[in-house]
């Protein structure tokens, strides 16, 4: 009788074992980082989105800004929203039903501002309104 056959094992040998050690810990090391990098890439999108809606907000109050600094707009607001005209002149109100597009706020049915600021002093003031 011969020698039996060797019993073969599927061990790791002492190379695949180190390798198998660096390459685990090549991962674990790259891990985070790549992870704070991906989360810097979203914070630099998100900044770069907020970037633009404040760019296109500045663009709206600087079209405001120059609105404003023509005078025939303030005399429009003040005729709209205010119920003022200029001195000597006869101004009338009409009531009833006109275009929407007519109708400001003071003139639907609602306060005007100055009567809604005069109740909102009273209010906080405590003293009842008249």
């Amino acid at each position: 009788m011969g020698r039996p056959a060797a019993h073969r094992t599927t061990r790791l040998t002492g190379r695949a074992a180190v390798l198998a050690v660096v390459i685990c810990a090549i991962a674990l090391s790259l891990a985070y980082p790549v992870r704070e990098y991906l989360a810097q890439r979203r914070q630099i999108d998100q900044l770069a989105a907020q970037r633009q809606t404040t760019l296109a907000q500045v663009k709206d109050l600087e079209a405001e800004k120059a609105r404003l600094a023509e005078p025939a707009y303030i005399e429009q607001l003040a005729r709209q929203e205010l119920d003022m005209c200029f001195p000597g002149t006869q101004c009338y109100i009409t009531e009833g039903e006109s275009p929407i597009s007519a109708v400001s706020p003071a003139r639907s049915g609602q306060a005007a501002w100055y009567a809604k600021v005069w109740r909102s002093v009273q209010q906080a003031d405590g003293s009842p309104a008249k």
